[in-house]
């Protein structure tokens, strides 16, 4: 019999013999204490992110028996299956479909544990996304005086997955909480600007005249997206929720995008209500009863954080009072997922 399960039995009896170690004591149960080497744990999520063992070993540049021995090794550690071998086809037994995300967070942390004992220094990596509405307009303010390096990163999903990977250490964009299982990634976000948009139309449309305009009164206009729906959640919700119609197009910079609207008076979009336009065939009118709001929210890791991101956090806060960036009134506002204002 194991030694934990003669500690087990003979607990609490006149004496017992004291907990072995390496054990840790949870309450009900025993868990023996497995020092996992980070070559074995490496080799796994390169062939389960492959799907093959000689796909994984090419990406990690051993041989493939060299990596079979590996896994072998670490399923003898952890004393489970983590692939069903069928003849030349490898796939994740249930362990190891539950191994695959702490795994890798556990590679990602091993290579953060390396940089930052070589390069104690780095400056702390940040990624924005949602372009067109030029997201650096808010975050260089908030960088002055601060070591960080800006990336630009594709969308949400491609930014959260960065994060989780260890590859940068923040993120800057609209964040939708239904589109990423942030708290199993091991991430934290924070509204930390909330911004008006316009709507932005040829000069040529039928409403090109008007001061202001309700989200009601661009019903028989067209929403032009310059990508799928599916891409730009706060468009997609817009339209469904004041019933308008929508047409996509390719998203070629800011520039295109006026160009496509001025060449149809039927088609119009929403664009931050600071972001300098200075064409004459566009008009840029305010919205009203309610005004749209686009949030933007910082991302970062809740473990093995940069040792920068609280002073990055304060200076949000700090420029988000001054400037009063949180302001929300949802008698006269609209966010996506909340009610839009009465009249």
């Amino acid at each position: 019999m194991p030694p934990w399960c003669l500690w087990l039995l003979n607990r609490g009896r006149p004496g017992a013999v004291q907990q072995p170690a390496g054990l840790i004591a949870n309450h009900r149960l025993l868990i023996p204490v497995v020092d996992l080497d980070l070559a074995r744990v490496r080799a796994f999520v390169a062939a389960a992110s492959a799907g093959h063992f000689g796909r994984g070993a090419a990406e990690l540049g051993i041989s493939q028996q060299a990596l079979s021995k590996r896994i072998t090794r670490l399923e003898d550690d952890l004393g489970v299956r983590l692939f069903l071998r069928t003849g030349r086809s490898v796939s994740l037994t249930e362990a190891g479909h539950r191994f695959v995300a702490p795994a890798q967070a556990a590679v990602a942390a091993g290579d953060r544990a390396v940089t930052a004992a070589r390069d104690p220094g780095r400056p702390l990596r940040l990624d924005v996304w949602g372009h067109l509405y030029d997201p650096m307009r808010t975050i260089l303010p908030v960088l002055e005086g601060q070591d960080a390096e800006v990336g630009h990163g594709r969308d949400l999903p491609s930014v959260t997955g960065a994060l989780a990977r260890g590859e940068i250490d923040a993120g800057f964009g609209r964040f939708d909480a239904g589109a990423t299982d942030a708290a199993n990634a091991g991430l934290s976000h924070r509204l930390v600007r909330l911004e008006p948009v316009d709507a932005v139309m040829s000069a040529r449309h039928s409403l090109a005249g008007a001061e202001e305009l309700r989200p009601a009164d661009l019903r028989r206009s067209v929403l032009w997206c310059p990508a799928q729906l599916s891409r730009l959640e706060f468009l997609r919700r817009f339209a469904a929720e004041f019933g308008i119609k929508t047409e996509t197009g390719a998203n070629l910079g800011l520039d295109h995008l006026l160009g496509e609207l001025s060449a149809d008076p039927r088609r119009f979009t929403l664009l931050p209500a600071d972001l300098p336009l200075s064409r004459r065939d566009i008009r840029v009118i305010p919205l009203a009863q309610p005004t749209p709001l686009y949030a933007w929210s910082l991302a970062w890791r809740e473990a093995d954080q940069h040792p920068s991101m609280p002073a990055l956090l304060r200076a949000f806060a700090d420029l988000g009072r001054a400037n009063r960036w949180l302001e929300y009134n949802p008698e006269r506002d609209w966010l996506p997922g909340t009610a839009p204002a009465s009249g």
